[in-house]
Formats: structure tokens, C-alpha cells, sequence
């Protein structure tokens, strides 16, 4: 049966699709979900989320709900593989300059508090779906299933890194392209093992250890790799090659892992942005529109952003490229920027970096959260609708 015209499609039901859904429907659209995965089960370990998403999640009036089932990132800071403390992070500070805090959970967790904001029957699992026709001012757009065509007065893109939305969309536009680096990611229980959230960068590699609320530890590494490569075993023993050599907890970590645990993707992102965020009735969301690298921590943040100003600007998708494809263009450019410096080979050059940023910390503590003014400031075009605790509150 045919989706209503006035309804709104929702291709994908990763955090992009399910916070686009929630929002258009929190906005008095019908709305539909289609997700090609046997569940929204997902695919991935944590995710973090700085204040600019909080904030639109407030919004959605979940914002309060994840603050308390998220880990509230503390000091921390940047260090070398030896263990040597090149930069510290004042988390107090951070929450301080950007209007709350930078928090992290499993990504589990962030889907099912999105997918319980929908109506029963939203969210249609193993259904392939196809643009069809984008539609226009006199058209709705139409979407191909298995189980038939929906029509729809809006369809949002939400298919990932590799879209095929936005391939129809723009058929000359160049894609994802591999971004040089590969990542792993691996949620486990350590017992035992006390430290500070950290990032450790070597030469063309890093690593980071984060705690989360339940006890168990996210890591997650990068290094520079061609593309398409698996470890000759398995990866977990590629990554004690890696770094099993590196300071505690490193190795702690790589002990509690199994093999079954760590997660391997290559890294690809959006080097030249589409010409636009919209093409008739469809606009395109999260990865599908400016997959970026990890480096910022900001793909699942801009997504959730995308979702809360398309259910804003709906009506005016020409609004939603003008408002999303100018922020998002120079956040995953300075994202680009940070991958060059933090996965940086060059020995004499990985020593002058190390220099240059212990200085600037020591000199000017808050210096480097400057490199956030922009992105972590960020305040939704729509009042939330639930109250923001502070970390005062929740204490």
C-alpha cells in the first residue's frame, strides 16, 4: 500500500535515519523506516557525543535520557606510545566552553532510546530499498521495495558512506574515497585495570581507551594501511603487533580481548562534497551526504544534527543544503586536517608535533579546545523539549 504523499520515507535505520524519523515524527509527519538489516541490531562498538548533539537530541526529548546512561568523559589527554603525557584534557573546562559535556555509550544503546521514540510499525526491517524517482514540485518522490513502490512527500537518505541515494542522485558525483587509514574497535570488560581516558599517537598509528558507564572499556585504533587488507590470522593479533608494546592499558586491554571482538573497517569519506543535500523530494543524511574521518569524533554527531534541521526545514530542502552543506563541508575537511597530523610518519616531523602541542598546553591550557569552537558550541534551530541537566545535577 502506498505511503501517503505528505509522509516522509526514511532509507536506512542507522543513528541518522532513526534521529531523522524521530524528529519528522515529533514535527506531525507519518513516517517510515526502512532498514535492508534482519534487525537495527548494530554494527559497531561506542560512539561519542559532544554537546552540539546532546543538544539536538534534546530536541527529541532523549537528550536527558542518554546523559544518564552515557559515561561522562573526564580528564584525560594525549600521550606517546611510551606512555609519556604530551597534552591533558580538563573536562570540566571542555563542558564549560561548549555548554555541557562529552559523553560515550555503545551505540546499541543510542539506537534503541531513537527507535523507541517511533510509533509501532515505523520501522521495517529486511526491506531493500530504491529510489525510484526523486519527484518534484508537482510529484511526490517514489521509493521501490520488495513488497512494492511508497510514495512520499519527503525521502531521506540515510544508506551510509557508500548511498546509493546519492549515486542516483548525482550519478557524476565521485563518491566515498579511502582515506588512507583503517580502523579497529572493540567493547570489553578489563577488571581490574584503572586509568585516564586517553588517545596515544605514534608514527602513522594511534590508539585510545575510554571507559563506559556498564564497567566495560571502548579502544580503538587507526593505522595507515592500504586498503582492503586483513591481518594474515586474525585481529586481534594484528593489533598486538601493533601495539601490543605500548603502554597500560594497552596491553591489559588486548588481553581481554577475543578475537570475535574487534571490529575492522576501512576509513572512507566524503574528499569533495556533493553539489547540494537535496535533489526534488529527497534529501540525503549523515554518511550518505559528508562522510567524514573519525578524527573529530563528529560523524554520528552531524548526523543527529542533519536530523533535527531537516525535521525544522522540511519544507524547504533548498533551506536544509544551505543550513547542513556549508558546516558539514568545513568540519569533515578539518577532520581530513587532523588525520594528516595525528597518523603523521615522519619522525622528525612526529617529534616537532609532539613539542609544538605540549608547549601550547603547557603555555595556554585551553588552547586546544579551540579546535572545537565551531562544532561543540553548536545550538539546534528549534527550542528542545526536555530540560538539560548539567554535571552538577547529575552529581
Amino acid at each position: 500500500m502506498p505511503q501517503s504523499p505528505s509522509g516522509a520515507v526514511v532509507i536506512g535505520g542507522g543513528i541518522g535515519g532513526l534521529a531523522a524519523a524521530a524528529a519528522l515524527h515529533l514535527a506531525g509527519r507519518p513516517v517510515t523506516v526502512l532498514e535492508r538489516a534482519r534487525s537495527l541490531e548494530p554494527v559497531g562498538a561506542a560512539v561519542s557525543l559532544s554537546p552540539n548533539a546532546l543538544r539536538a537530541l534534546d530536541v527529541l526529548g532523549v537528550g536527558d535520557r542518554i546523559r544518564d546512561l552515557a559515561a561522562w568523559q573526564g580528564d584525560g589527554g594525549l600521550r606517546a606510545p611510551g606512555g609519556r603525557w604530551i597534552s591533558r584534557t580538563d573536562a570540566a573546562a571542555a563542558a564549560e566552553r561548549f555548554g555541557g559535556p562529552l559523553v560515550l555509550l555503545h551505540r546499541a544503546v543510542l539506537i534503541d532510546a531513537l527507535a523507541g521514540l517511533l510509533p509501532p510499525g515505523a520501522v521495517r526491517t529486511s526491506a531493500e530499498a530504491r529510489l525510484a524517482d526523486p519527484g518534484d514540485d508537482r510529484r511526490p518522490a517514489r521509493v521501490s521495495t520488495p513488497d512494492g513502490d511508497l510514495e512520499a512527500g519527503l525521502v531521506v537518505a540515510a544508506d551510509g558512506v557508500h548511498s546509493t541515494t546519492r549515486r542516483t542522485l548525482f550519478p557524476a558525483h565521485p563518491g566515498a574515497v579511502y582515506a588512507g587509514f583503517t580502523t579497529w574497535r572493540t567493547v570489553v570488560p578489563v577488571p581490574g585495570v584503572r586509568f585516564a581516558s586517553h588517545e596515544t599517537w605514534g608514527r602513522g598509528c594511534l590508539w585510545g581507551t575510554h571507559p563506559l558507564e556498564d564497567g566495560r572499556v571502548y579502544a580503538y585504533a587507526a593505522a595507515m594501511t592500504p586498503a582492503g587488507r586483513h591481518a594474515p590470522d586474525d585481529e586481534r593479533a594484528e593489533l598486538l603487533r601493533r601495539f601490543g608494546h605500548w603502554h597500560s592499558p594497552v596491553p591489559e586491554v588486548l588481553a581481554a580481548v577475543r578475537p570475535e571482538d574487534v571490529l575492522r573497517h576501512d576509513v572512507h569519506h566524503i574528499a569533495d562534497p556533493p553539489p547540494a543535500y537535496h535533489r526534488g523530494r529527497v534529501a540525503l543524511l549523515g554518511d550518505a551526504a559528508h562522510a567524514m574521518a573519525p578524527t573529530l569524533g563528529q560523524g554520528a554527531n552531524q548526523a543527529v544534527e542533519d536530523a533535527v534541521v531537516l525535521a525544522h526545514l522540511s519544507g524547504d530542502l533548498a533551506a536544509y543544503t544551505a543550513a547542513r552543506l556549508p558546516r558539514t563541508t568545513a568540519i569533515a575537511r578539518r577532520a581530513a586536517r587532523v588525520a594528516r597530523v595525528d597518523m603523521m610518519r615522519d619522525r622528525a616531523g612526529i617529534a616537532l608535533r609532539n613539542v609544538v602541542i605540549a608547549t601550547a598546553s603547557r603555555l595556554r591550557p585551553g588552547l586546544l579546545l579551540r579546535g572545537f569552537d565551531g562544532i561543540a558550541d553548536w545550538r539546534p534551530p528549534q527550542p528542545p523539549y526536555a530540560a538539560v541537566r548539567t554535571d552538577a545535577d547529575r552529581r
